[in-house]
């Protein structure tokens, strides 16, 4: 019974959290499209206008940042890592059969086709590895919690289902120009090529990764004549609130580097 009371008042602390977030962005997702064209045009033009996108932190990293201060934002980074191929396993219960198949085929790829070598988690562990990086809960900003909160919440709680698959889209969209800067600060540090792999693979296949995910998954489930509405909606909500709590992360960055 005790373990039983400890679940419930941890649920109803995280769906709290997830509600707050949502009050942040619920005006601004209750003026989106839901349109099939003119959602996915909205979506893709989060890349650009979205909050957070293009922060200053990335050009620094890129251009400036010192060994130890990669590192910092490394174990942020790492510390706050949510896992994924984990998120999308956990989103694609019971959604339709065409965003199921792209969810699918978007794990795999994340699981290395079968291949360990080609896993992206032990990638970034590797990163952490051979830099010495000791990520622990104690030393992390709250805000890259936070953001693995938010992530983590909305993929096991099946009310959220839609807002996972927008937050899911959003990071595959938002991520390689992110992860491009990261590694051309670590080429320009002298890191070796297999400390870059983890960023080098994303700032390329998440480009692959996001269009599939907008055609396969998003505007085939916005699109539906009965739900499509209230998805994309959802989709629009999930989408800024991760990019929301993105954009925390980067501003508490800056100021702990700068």
């Amino acid at each position: 019974m005790a373990a039983i009371d400890r679940d419930a008042r941890m649920l109803r602390l995280e769906l709290g959290f997830l509600e707050e977030l949502r009050d942040e962005i619920r005006q601004e997702a209750e003026v989106v499209p839901t349109t099939p064209r003119e959602f996915m045009a909205w979506f893709e033009h989060l890349e650009k206008v979205g909050p957070g996108q293009h922060d200053s932190l990335f050009e620094w990293i890129e251009e400036e940042a010192t060994l130890e201060e990669l590192c910092w934002y490394l174990t942020q980074e790492a510390a706050g890592e949510a896992g994924f191929d984990d998120l999308v396993a956990m989103t694609q219960v019971r959604v339709p059969e065409r965003a199921k198949l792209e969810l699918a085929r978007n794990y795999w790829d994340e699981m290395g086709r079968g291949n360990p070598k080609g896993m992206h988690g032990p990638m970034l562990h590797f990163v952490v590895e051979s830099l010495g990086l000791d990520p622990q809960i104690e030393t992390t900003v709250w805000e890259s919690l936070a953001l693995a909160n938010t992530m983590t919440a909305m993929a096991t709680n099946r009310r959220f289902a839609w807002h996972s698959i927008g937050a899911l889209g959003v990071v595959e969209l938002t991520a390689p120009a992110r992860s491009a800067a990261v590694s051309k600060g670590m080429r320009r540090l002298g890191l070796e090529a297999k400390q870059r792999r983890y960023f080098d693979l994303h700032a390329v296949l998440d480009v692959k990764h996001s269009e599939e995910w907008n055609k396969e998954a998003i505007e085939p489930l916005v699109s539906d004549p009965r739900d499509g509405a209230r998805r994309a909606t959802a989709m629009a909500e999930g989408a800024l609130m991760r990019l929301k709590a993105g954009e925390r992360c980067f501003e508490r960055y800056r100021r702990e580097l700068w």
